[in-house]
């Protein structure tokens, strides 16, 4: 299935933006894990949409309800199954949409593919909106993670050209609390201003912003994952590329390696306190596929929200005319900022399935 990822731990998102509900299947979390839901609620109102004038007007609580696979806090077994309800949507603002599609929206596609029945409100099945039930799927593996030792956090490293300070060798758990605990999720407060100042810039220009999100792992073993296609950066790449607005992805020092010379880009191995370990972390933690031991690292590309308020050129499907188009409804200026947890979430998801398979399903 397109919308299902993961190999012993799979997950299948389900619903459109403006459907009565979008929600989650999770199969093959461990038996026996509480889940402490004050803490994932947490968790998902760092994405909630309508919080400030940096994101979309859209008012949703986003508070998910769990129709099996949770007894008295704890996983059971069974496939844990939520859904959240859809209560602020504005369909007429997507009317028509069918026959003069967005620039930069799957409209077009999705009408070709499925002969004009695709249900396009809102970005229907492809909107960011079902990162939500993302989200509880990735918070719930934080958590389990967590007690495990391996923690997962990212900030948002770009926006609009203008760029956070870049996570330390080692970022510590407290980093990453500290980090998710505010407003505006970056490492340099100054920045961060720098950033929201160009979203809202962008806002007044009838305009979007894109923006780049980085993510690490700490505490994770050596000797995960597989060379060549089932890889630690295929296996998460795979995943990662199914957020909505990802256009690039990169690990450790990513692209700019290739303006490197091997005497600067390989990492000396070290002894640190009688362990092996990196000097530097240009790899992001992974070698042939295969986990080293240090943290991982990547980046992700969001492209600008595609849906701006100005007049854009479309065709008009109908009669095969070119027409200008003015896209009405709520929309972010950018997307980048809310989709920090939303990156977490998948990286930790697949992190907790690569360590299932590690560990033939248990821990």
């Amino acid at each position: 299935m397109s919308s299902e990822f993961g190999h012993l731990l799979k997950i299948s998102v389900f619903g459109q933006s403006h459907g009565t509900a979008i929600g989650v299947v999770v199969d093959g979390l461990p038996a026996g894990e509480a889940v402490d839901l004050t803490e994932l609620q947490a968790f998902l109102d760092r994405r909630k949409p309508g919080k400030n004038p940096l994101s979309t007007a859209r008012k949703e609580a986003d508070a998910p309800t769990f129709l099996s696979g949770l007894e008295n806090g704890m996983t059971c077994g069974a496939p844990l199954c939520a859904v959240i309800q859809n209560g602020d949507q504005h369909s007429g603002d997507y009317a028509g949409l069918t026959d003069t599609p967005r620039p930069g929206h799957a409209d077009y596609t999705a009408g070709i593919k499925w002969g004009g029945h695709a249900d396009m409100r809102g970005g229907g099945h492809f909107s960011g909106r079902l990162t939500a039930p993302l989200c509880i799927a990735g918070g719930i593996a934080k958590q389990i993670l967590a007690r495990r030792g391996v923690f997962v956090g990212a900030h948002l490293k770009e926006v609009a050209g203008i760029p956070d300070a870049p996570f330390p060798l080692r970022p510590s758990a407290e980093l990453f609390q500290e980090v998710a605990a505010k407003a505006f999720p970056v490492l340099d407060d100054g920045a961060g201003e720098r950033m929201r100042a160009a979203i809202l810039a962008a806002r007044e220009d009838l305009d979007s912003v894109g923006g780049i999100v980085e993510c690490a792992a700490t505490g994770l073993p050596a000797g995960l994952g597989d060379p060549m296609f089932d890889g630690v950066e295929n296996r998460l790449a795979e995943a990662l590329f199914g957020i909505p607005a990802v256009k690039g992805l990169e690990f450790g020092a990513g692209f700019d390696a290739a303006r490197l010379r091997g005497s600067e880009n390989n990492d000396p191995f070290v002894l640190d306190h009688g362990a092996v370990a990196a000097e530097s972390n240009r790899a992001g933690g992974i070698l042939g596929g295969i986990t080293t031991g240090m943290p991982l690292l990547l980046r992700a590309a969001f492209k600008p929200t595609p849906s701006i308020a100005r007049p854009q050129r479309t065709v008009r499907l109908s009669t095969m005319e070119e027409t200008d188009l003015e896209i009405r409804g709520r929309h972010d200026p950018c997307i980048a900022h809310r989709a920090v947890p939303v990156v977490e979430a998948v990286t930790a998801a697949v992190l907790l399935d690569l360590l299932l398979e590690g560990n033939h399903g248990t821990f």
